[in-house]
């Protein structure tokens, strides 16, 4: 994990028009910043969009950044925020699609790997934006109950219950397609 005290050295650096803090910051951020917005919006060219708006936002703001805080969890929220803002933009239009091979060793695994990974993602899109960004942060992301409840700004318990709701309608959809575990 990123070591806080550092963060808050380059913010201040970054507040008094260090560039040079600025690409630090960058560079700390703009993997995780990236991923999280592509397993949200499942598009290489929107994820870098939305990373790139992250970063504005988050330096065009960065005199309102509340230091008790990380600053991890605050720019994460905002790219959360920033992919769920772009998936309403599309207006439901578009299907997700996985442009990474499927694993498997032969085509027909490929095949059914590339069907579930669809009817996962369709899943996924057709869940409340609330219950999109627990799963996709709990299970794409990897991030605790504690981490996802700074980056949502909720209580833990919320976040847990959210989960679990989530989880149950990503259930329901998948086994109203039929999908097969």
């Amino acid at each position: 994990m990123v070591d806080k005290d550092r963060d808050q050295e380059l913010i201040a650096d970054c507040l008094k028009g260090d560039r040079q803090a600025l690409s630090s910051l960058v560079r700390r951020y703009e993997r995780p910043i990236y991923n999280v917005s592509y397993r949200m919006l499942r598009s290489p060219d929107e994820a870098e969009d939305v990373a790139q708006t992250t970063f504005l936002k988050a330096f065009e703001n960065l005199h309102r950044y509340n230091a008790e805080h990380k600053f991890f969890s605050w720019i994460y929220r905002i790219a959360v925020n920033e992919s769920l803002n772009q998936i309403r933009r599309r207006k439901h239009t578009e299907q997700w699609v996985d442009d990474q091979p499927a694993p498997g060793p032969g085509p027909q695994s490929q095949l059914e790997a590339h069907e579930v990974s669809d009817d996962v993602q369709q899943a996924l899109e057709a869940i409340s934006d609330d219950h999109r960004s627990v799963i996709v942060l709990r299970h794409f992301a990897e991030h605790s109950y504690r981490e996802i409840g700074e980056i949502l700004q909720l209580p833990e318990k919320t976040v847990k219950s959210r989960l679990f709701s989530a989880r149950k309608a990503m259930k329901a959809k998948l086994d109203s397609k039929g999908f097969e575990r």
